[in-house]
Formats: structure tokens, sequence, C-alpha cells
């Protein structure tokens, strides 16, 4: 790792050891003394100089270089710039004079976990509070030298400024004076205006920029302790399966193999556990490699070997078309459709598979035991589960387990479970020896967390302009709460929060339900979670009413929106991703005006209904992670089948923004991540084993498959931020398959598109 990842852990070290801070401010606003051991010397000696560090996330050196802490993981989503330009420019710093340092796994920083699309929303006031701290001493440090008062002063361009007399003085020169001040509190601060914004909502530089395109940069894989050894693991491929035997002795054989070890296998509900298996460690990954594939591993019974996913969907299906748990009701829709006229109710049934994280760099993880202390580097979303986890396996205090974070290959939410860096810890113990675990790409599709199976079913009372009277929604899925929580079968509040209790539409009579469902598999969140499923079936069967009555697509979807207003989410367990429906209600209104912009930046009107066979366009429009977003897919089909997406127009509305450069990437990658999994991502399983193994079988969308163009426009607003991160991926499925329908008359309902054909004459 880097000197200045060192550097900053030594210092938590030290802090944990008693020498503290001046009344640092962590994320809790607990204030915390300082053991001055610097103070005492020989008579008359010059005291060092201190640093102004009024704040964990933030410190300033006495020649004024400011260091600011990221305690976020960086995934490609660019949030190691992102929340540091907050912090500068609430300073009022100069951007080239900053520098920003990776945060160790600490309880301090309040959340780590950098999924959720909640660093921003959760993170931008705090960031602010940090700035503003550090920037009122340095002015109120200022106004007394100059004899003026505060108030009168402010911080530009790394410096602060007395307007009326044109005084300046740079940070380094009143960094002494204000560390020797009292930290102000929280109602002391006061924030500046979005007029002297320079750096929130502007397009600044990447700060791991230069190292990534040159090669330099440090990824969880680039990982290396002088004499570790490298380690891969052997699994069962069936989840909860014992290891019957394996040849220990083969595997030795092989040049560079210097152990095996057999992990215990995970008890109880798996969490965050090690799956178990057998490790062999090796002089190099190569070496390791071989040496299992000499193991001859074979693997015992599990309840879960009986897991068919062909079968299972089936199961789903049928449990749709039963009475289900009540999450959601208004009105009574299931009077309203018992009495319904028989030709007026629509059904329709969707489904969506399996998928499987697959980020570019699979999971891995370096671990060195010392005495009693463990010291982890991995590339992990969520370093402070990894402190926890790898602590309960070790037997450990999580205090003396140091987690430090490297760049992430991508995520997706795989790397917010931990399992693989306890797997590295174990190792550590066992072999007394630093060890990197490296998972092949096999190993990380085979025994992934999966984004869970699905199975949807709607129908509904529709009069003759396809308005539905009554509406009655299913859905069954194995819950993600699974993987925590012994016999969970029904998805809990913060999956059906996710689309589908939030229903936008205005209905009189509305009945949401869910069905039990078992899981065989871990199930984990995949970047936008349940909204991939919810969003497939809620976005899709608007598309079906307003074809059976002949309406065009887009003025049906509005007038089903209805009027401009905040949807009465009150009593509904989780229905707002845990944020308050004062400061984030849902504004059916925001939701309406993303849908207009994206029809007319698409020119729907020259298009819909218009287009020659073969050619057609989709809309579909989502709240997500409290942003709006709205998307037109236009496609081409030739008569043999063969699908191309020339353009999709994206529009969101995720409140205020930091960077607005790295929103369009995420809306571009969101487009181009849910495009692959709509056209063909499907994980399977059979036996219980997963049939997928590599992109050969798990497929992503090659060039000539991938949508060629994304045109991204961001709404602009001064409400709270909201996410960014998973909002491009739900509404891209339902648009891509509305599109089909308007090119074709063939109607998806099963993901993925790739199983269907699509050829017409």
């Amino acid at each position: 790792m880097s000197e200045k990842l060192i550097s900053r852990r030594s210092v938590l070290q030290s802090l944990a050891a008693g020498s503290l801070l001046i009344g640092c401010r962590s994320t809790g606003d607990e204030s915390i003394e300082k053991v001055d051991d610097g103070a005492k010397g020989a008579k008359g000696a010059k005291k060092p100089a201190k640093d102004l560090d009024p704040d964990i996330f933030l410190r300033i050196a006495p020649d004024g270089l400011v260091t600011i802490v990221t305690h976020r993981s960086e995934m490609g989503t660019g949030i190691r710039t992102a929340l540091p330009t907050v912090v500068a420019d609430e300073l009022g710093a100069d951007w080239s004079r900053v520098e920003i340092e990776q945060g160790i796994g600490d309880a301090r920083f309040g959340s780590q976990n950098t999924d959720g699309s909640r660093s921003v929303r959760r993170f931008f006031d705090r960031m602010r509070e940090a700035g503003a701290t550090a920037r009122t001493m340095l002015e109120r440090a200022a106004a007394a030298e100059w004899g003026v008062d505060a108030s009168e002063c402010s911080t530009s361009g790394h410096a602060v400024v007395h307007e009326k007399t044109k005084r300046r003085l740079d940070f380094k020169d009143v960094v002494a004076a204000a560390a020797e001040l009292p930290v102000p509190k929280k109602e002391e601060l006061l924030m500046r205006p979005a007029s002297e914004y320079k750096y929130i909502g502007k397009d600044v530089p990447l700060t791991d920029l230069d190292e990534i395109l040159t090669g330099k940069a440090v990824y969880g894989l680039d990982l290396r302790k002088e004499g570790m050894l490298y380690a891969v693991v052997a699994r069962s491929p069936v989840l909860g399966a014992p290891v019957k035997s394996f040849d220990a002795a083969a595997a030795k054989a092989v040049a560079g193999v210097v152990d095996v070890v057999e992990i215990p296998a995970f008890q109880g509900v798996h969490n965050f556990q090690a799956l178990g298996g057998v490790a062999v460690l090796a002089s190099s990954t190569w070496a390791a490699l071989e040496g299992r594939k000499a193991l001859e591993a074979e693997w015992g019974e599990s309840p879960n070997s009986v897991y068919d996913s062909k079968r299972f969907e089936k199961t789903l299906a049928d449990a749709t078309h039963k009475k289900g748990k009540k999450a959601r009701s208004v009105g009574d829709a299931e009077a309203a459709l018992a009495a319904a006229p028989k030709e007026s109710i629509v059904e329709a049934d969707y489904y969506v598979p399996h998928l499987a994280h697959a980020p570019m760099e699979p999971p891995c993880a370096l671990a060195q035991i010392d005495g009693n202390r463990c010291e982890i580097w991995a590339p992990t979303q969520n370093p402070q589960a990894a402190q926890t986890s790898v602590a309960q396996a070790l037997k450990m205090r999580p205090e003396d387990v140091i987690v430090n974070v490297s760049l992430l290959g991508g995520g997706f939410g795989r790397k917010s479970k931990p399992d693989y860096v306890v797997e590295a810890a174990l190792l550590a113990k066992q072999t007394g020896k630093p060890v990197h675990v490296t998972w092949t790409r096999e190993d990380d599709i085979r025994f992934d967390y999966f984004h869970t199976v699905a199975a949807m079913h709607i129908e509904a009372s529709v009069d003759d302009k396809g308005l539905p009277s009554a509406w009655l929604q299913r859905s069954a899925f194995p819950t993600l709460m699974s993987t925590f929580v012994a016999g969970a079968k029904n998805g809990g509040g913060l999956e059906m929060g996710m689309g589908f209790t939030d229903l936008p539409y205005d209905v009189p009579n509305l009945l949401v339900e869910n069905c039990a469902a078992d899981a065989h598999v871990r199930i984990g969140w995949l970047r936008a979670v349940a909204h991939i499923y919810h969003a497939f079936a809620i976005s899709s069967f608007p598309d079906e009413l307003a074809h059976r009555v002949g309406r065009d697509p887009l003025e049906h979807l509005l007038e089903l929106l209805g009027k401009d207003r905040h949807l009465g989410l009150n009593g509904l367990d989780y229905p707002n991703h845990k944020e308050s429906l004062e400061k984030y209600p849902f504004d059916v209104g925001r939701l309406r005006k993303v849908t207009e912009r994206a029809a007319e930046l698409a020119d729907w009107k020259s298009k819909s209904g218009k287009l020659p066979k073969g050619r057609g366009v989709g809309i579909a429009s989502h709240r997500c992670f409290l942003s709006y977003v709205a998307n037109v897919v236009e496609v081409e089909v030739d008569q043999s089948g063969i699908l191309r997406i020339p353009h999709i127009h994206v529009v969101i509305d995720p409140g205020q923004i930091i960077h607005p450069d790295m929103v369009r990437h995420q809306m571009e990658g969101g487009a181009m991540f849910a495009a692959s999994h709509a056209l063909m991502g499907e994980i399977t399983a059979s036996g219980g084993s997963i049939d997928q193994s590599n992109f050969h079988d798990f497929e992503i969308a090659k060039i000539d498959e991938a949508p060629q163009k994304v045109s991204v426009e961001i709404m602009e607003s001064n409400l709270p931020p909201a996410g960014v991160g998973e909002v491009g991926v739900p509404a891209i499925a339902p648009a891509i398959c509305n599109a089909i329908f308007a090119a074709t008359g063939k109607r998806i309902r099963r993901l993925p598109i790739s199983k269907h054909d699509l050829s017409w004459s």
C-alpha cells in the first residue's frame, strides 16, 4: 500500500493507544482530548508546529497542505474525488494544494459501506460541516491578528480574506494560531451559499485518473507483502455440502505448492462467513491453481442439492397466482377485481433470472497476523464489515483488526460482502505468514452472492382507455434476508419498497403482496437490487395496457401517473431507503418531468407508432434510490431476429449533484450494465450447482451487441442529493422490451431477451 495509507493507519493506531487529536470531531460529533506528548522537553525548546485537525475528515499542515480523508471505497464512481471536493469548497481551499487520503475501516467515520447509492446523500452535509469547521477556525484566527470581527472574513483560493481592507493570509500563515482555538460547535457554523461553489457541480479531474491511466494505481490483485503465500480455495459446488475427501499429497507434489489447509465450513446462516473448503497455498498463484487441480476434492450432500432453477421458476410463478403476504393496500382491489367484467381483466406474468456480479476484478484480499493483531489489505466496499467479520472468525477484538482499502476494480455490491477477506485472515492465522487469496473468474461466478431470481404477477381491471380501476401485483423471490436470518422466506420491506410497494400510478384500488420462497444459493444485493425485477414488471405492464387499447404508450403512462403529488407512503415498511418523506418525498411530478423530457429528447412524437416494422421505441421511468430517471430506447430488429440498440436516451433528476461528469458516466455505465443483463444475463442451477463458469456462458454484451449510443441529460436541481450509482439500471430492461414490442409485436415478459425468437416477416 502507499505510504499515505500506512501513515494514516499509523495515526489512527496511535489514536487507539491514547495519543488523541485536540477536539477532533468524528461523525458522531464527539470530542476527544489529546495527550500532548510533544509539549514537554528541554527548557526553551521550540514546540513542533501543529496541524489544524478539528475534524476526523480533515487536517491542514503547517505548510498549508490540506489533507482530506475519504472513508468511502473507490470503484469507478469517483467518490474519492466527489466528497473531498465538498470539503474543499466549503473550506475555500485551492484544489491543487489538496491531498486525498484513504481512510481505514473505523466506526468513527460513520457508515463506510459504499453501496446503496448513499455516499453523497448521507455525507454531503457532513463533508460541508468538516470544511466549515476548519474555515471558521481559520477566519477567527486571521480576524484576531487583524483586529477585526470574524464575520467580516471569508476564505478563497487557500487564503483568509478581509474584503474591506483587501488583506489576505495564506492558510499556512494562520494554521498555527487556528490550531490553538476551540473547535466551534455545529450550530456556530455558517455554510457557503451555492453561488460561491467552485468545485461542487463542476467537473473536477478525478483524483486517481493519472495513476489508473498509466497503470500505477494499486488494486486488490496488485497487493504484495514480503514473504507472502498465494492461495486459491476449492469450494463445494453446492451450497452447504461438506468436503468428503481430497488428495493433499498430490497437491503438495506440484512445484511451488507450500501447504494445503482445510477451511471449516460456515455454520448457521452464511452471513459474511467463509464458505469453507480446501485452500492450496503456494509461491505463486499459478502454482496454487495447479495444486488445486491436483486435489481432486469430493463433496458430500446438501439439502440444496435439489435446486434446479428451471423447476424453481415454475414454483415461483405458481406462488404468485395464490394469495401472498400483504405489503400495501389502497381501497379494495380484490372486491373491485371480482366485480369487474371479465373482458376488462388484463393479466401478465414476468420473470427475471439470477444474475452474477462479475466485476472486472474478482474478489481478493491480503492478510497478515502479527501477534494479537490482524492487518488486512483488500478491495472492499465495506471495511467495517470486513473488520467485524474477521474479528469474529479469528476471535479477536474488532479494534485489533486493521482494514486498509485499495482501489476496487468494480464491485456492484459483491465487495460489500467480505467472505473473501475472512478466507485470507483464516489462512494467515493457520500458516503464520501473509496470505493473498485470489478468486478466479470461475470462482467468482460459481460462488457469488447471487442477485435473486424473481417472478411477478400483475392483473388489473381497465376501462376503454386502458386505465385501471383495480390493480393487484404479487412478487415471489428468495429474499436477501436469507443470507442473515435463518428461515427467512418473504421479501422484507427493504426489497418490497424498491419499486413495488411504492407504485407511483394513480390507481383507486391497489393490492401489493409478496409470496414466500426458499433460498438455495447465497442471495445478495446487486446494483439496483430489487428495483431490477420490480421495475421490469411495473414498467412493462402499462405498455401492455396502452397497446391493448391502441393508445400511445407515453400518453397512457403520463395519464396513469396522474396528478403531480407526493405519494402517500406513511406506515409502509422501508418505503424510502430509510430517508424521511419530509426530506425526500416521492414526488410524482418529478417522475413525470423526466418522463416528458426523455420523450422530447428522443423525438418520441415523430417515432412512436410511425417507424417501419423492425424499428421501434420504448419508454420506461422509475424512482430509484430517491432519484428519478426515464429512458427512451430505440431498437432495430432485422427479419432474422438480430437485435440492435442504436440509441438510449436517459434523463435523470438526482437533486443536488457534485460532479456532473461522473453522473453522466454512471448513467452510461448503468445503461450498458442493464442492457447486457437484459439481453443475455442469466445464472441457472442444476442439482444445486451453478451451470455457468465464465464469460463464455455468463455473457456480457460485446461491442456489436451493446447500445451504440447513450445520451444523458441531468435536470438541474437544488433539492437534497439522492442516489446515482444504481439509478441508471432499472428502467433499461423494460424500455428495451417495450421497444421490441413496438418493432416486432412480440412481447417479452421473461428475461433474458436472448432466449426469445425475435424474427418477423
